[in-house]
């Protein structure tokens, strides 16, 4: 669905009276391929490259060096933006950015009109998207009446509704409270499950990734590390030199290894150590 190769970024920074300063490769040579209906996450801290690297997939930046393609279709042709645009929708962090109607159902319906979709497809649509989002009982009401999480979720179904077989989700939560975070990631999760749309998910917060496919992690705008969440999440010495937070239950897990239980590693739920800490309760025949 999506494929770089040697993809290389770079922008010329400039001082406040506009001389340039120099040129910043954000960028380096980024070769990653995600399959048709995967779930891909993108870690990295601030400045890693990692929403960079998201802006190509949908064609808002074009490789400096490199190719990125799309459904087999190169992001510097051209002729494919519209297709290009059609098949990979973006999310980006602050749904108020996104949304523009003045009633829900309206703002989901304005992607497929602008596409031309006939009238009677585009309120099919509006309901079937919202439904899978879990927002359409909500689909009367002014979006300044819901929540943050609500909020994002009409952004995904806005884009929903223009039948993407990709979304790019370009820290959808970093704005929200925890249970905002919950509303748009297990709505994410259906989307990927149900409809088999291919989602690739730009985010620091590690507690999202573990029902990834597979994870990438940046740095310095290079992939630093690359695996399944446990394989990643098996490396916390390595993560936390990159400047990454480790979710709590892996971290717990990972000390009381350190400190000679016998653990796996790459514990990602709280419900994995329990079963753990159970099987050692057992084999040491502890009341």
């Amino acid at each position: 669905m999506v494929e770089t190769k040697n993809l290389v970024f770079e922008y010329i920074r400039r001082d406040e009276e506009g001389n340039v300063e120099g040129i910043t490769r954000a960028v380096d040579d980024v070769n990653l391929s995600v399959g048709q209906g995967d779930f891909i996450a993108i870690l990295g801290h601030n400045g890693s490259g990692k929403s960079t690297l998201a802006k190509h997939i949908n064609a808002i930046h074009y490789p400096t060096e490199g190719t990125v393609w799309v459904d087999g279709k190169d992001t510097c042709e051209d002729a494919n933006l519209w297709d290009i645009r059609q098949e990979a929708g973006m999310v980006f962090q602050n749904p108020d950015n996104q949304i523009i109607g003045q009633v829900v159902e309206e703002d989901v319906g304005f992607g497929p009109e602008n596409l031309g979709v006939p009238t009677q497809e585009i309120w099919q649509r509006v309901e079937e998207s919202l439904k899978a989002v879990g927002m359409y009982e909500f689909r009367k009401y002014s979006p300044n009446k819901l929540s943050g999480g609500q909020k994002q979720r009409v952004s995904i179904a806005g884009v929903i509704a223009m039948h993407p077989k990709c979304i790019v989700l370009d820290e959808p939560t970093a704005m929200l409270d925890p249970n905002g975070r919950r509303e748009v990631i297990r709505a994410v999760r259906a989307l990927n499950d149900v409809e088999e749309i291919t989602i690739i998910l730009i985010t620091h917060y590690m507690e999202e990734i573990i029902y990834a496919n597979k994870v990438f992690v940046m740095d310095k705008g290079k992939i630093a590390m690359e695996g399944s969440p446990k394989e990643i999440f098996s490396q916390v010495e390595k993560l936390k030199s990159l400047r990454l937070d480790v979710p709590q239950v892996t971290l717990l897990a990972h000390e009381l290894r350190e400190s000679g239980l016998a653990i796996p590693a790459g514990i990602l739920t709280c419900e994995e150590l329990v079963a753990s800490l159970s099987a050692i309760r057992r084999r040491r025949g502890w009341g």
